[in-house]
């Protein structure tokens, strides 16, 4: 079996109305998807998503012609491709999707097939005021929901944990709290300093009171010492990983004990290399359960990794409704995945259960490139 050719298609969903996340300088207007599509030579085909891209097509031609299913040499591949270009790992979900199909088993039974379900966590993106964020935890809670992510201000720390408060009162103890203040990384454009050692420690202490389960980027990813100093002070677990890129970054993130929960990737820094990270992390008691805020392909690819090695307690599931629905989030899949009774279902479909909504996709498309043997058709 070789890979013949490898199709990218680059869509955008219009948000109407826009969609402010935490995270971002300026409200969402358009949400921007890639799907990859490898092809073989005898008609399987397996599809990706998740992540952009940007500038790995043009080394994508090193894959035609080698074989599908000899996914370690393909991670080593692409793990040059990180070095110097974009992320490429959409590319190997992509991968996985078509193993799946040619073995005729869902992704999380060949990555060890220890969960088939999972509890989720509704993971809120808006910032919002006190009452209104206890309103939405406690819609959720009613929902079947039994954990909420909450995003505030790292910087108005007695107002963020006034409105942690108000969702511990509104929901009481059925409902598990987390708390991102985002401050290990910047959308572009964000030139806002992060909160230093001290501040972050005040929000640990009192969240440790409202018995919040995790603190998540506290403080800037390369703040090594600060992390390490926060966590050896904190009752609140520390999380975070979720940009991390390397898997000897990730490597050292479990070896120097840098996290109570990691949150690696999967499309950001590799599936195959995510389950290594997963077993690494489990054996010596921490947590496992990673960043899943992207596009529903993205969603399933962390799926599948996070079930077949059991990580948890929670799967990340992005839903706001002030505007980031299952249906926006997953536009380019014919149905969307979804948490009943606060529980994602693994898909047992063969590869990663994806099935595109071919009308979005040729309706949103506003890109498309081919890689075949003979080149590059097409315009990224």
């Amino acid at each position: 079996m070789k890979i013949t050719r490898i199709v990218v298609d680059r869509l955008e969903l219009p948000l109407d109305p826009p969609f402010v996340a935490s995270w971002d300088p300026v409200p969402r207007t358009t949400l921007a998807a890639t799907i990859v599509r490898v092809e073989t030579d005898d008609g399987h085909v397996g599809i990706g998503g998740g992540d952009h891209l940007h500038g790995v097509v043009e080394h994508l031609p090193r894959l035609i012609g080698t074989d599908p299913l000899r996914i370690e040499q393909q991670v080593r591949r692409l793990e040059t491709i990180d070095l110097h270009a974009g992320r490429p790992w959409p590319v190997e979900a992509a991968l996985w999707d078509l193993i799946g199909k040619v073995y005729g088993q869902p992704v999380w039974r060949l990555f060890g097939g220890v969960a088939d379900r999972l509890d989720a966590y509704a993971s809120l993106g808006a910032r919002r005021d006190a009452e209104e964020l206890a309103g939405v935890a406690r819609d959720l809670c009613d929902d079947g929901f039994r954990a909420c992510k909450l995003r505030v201000d790292a910087h108005r720390p007695a107002t963020s944990i006034g409105q942690v408060q108000a969702v511990r009162d509104a929901v009481g103890p059925a409902m598990a709290l987390m708390v991102d203040l985002n401050q290990a990384w910047r959308m572009v454009g964000d030139t806002a300093p992060a909160i230093d050692l001290r501040t972050a420690q005040r929000f640990a202490d009192a969240f440790a009171e409202l018995d919040v389960t995790w603190l998540e980027e506290p403080l800037p990813a390369t703040d090594h010492g600060g992390i390490a100093t926060l966590r050896a002070r904190s009752r609140v677990r520390i999380a975070g990983g979720e940009f991390t890129r390397t898997f000897d970054q990730l490597v050292s993130d479990v070896e120097d004990d840098r996290y109570d929960v990691h949150q690696p990737d999967a499309v950001l820094s590799g599936m195959w290399r995510g389950r290594t990270i997963a077993e690494l992390a489990l054996r010596r008691g921490r947590w496992y359960t990673p960043h899943t805020w992207n596009d529903g392909i993205g969603l399933l690819a962390n799926l599948h990794v996070c079930a077949g090695a059991g990580g948890g307690p929670f799967l990340e599931f992005p839903c706001d409704p002030a505007g980031w629905t299952p249906q926006r989030r997953d536009f380019m899949l014919a149905s969307p995945t979804t948490a009943h009774d606060g529980v994602v279902v693994a898909p047992d479909a063969p590869g990663l259960g994806v099935t595109l909504d071919t009308d979005q996709v040729a309706g949103r498309r506003v890109a498309q490139v081919v890689v075949t043997a003979d080149g590059i058709a097409g315009r990224p």
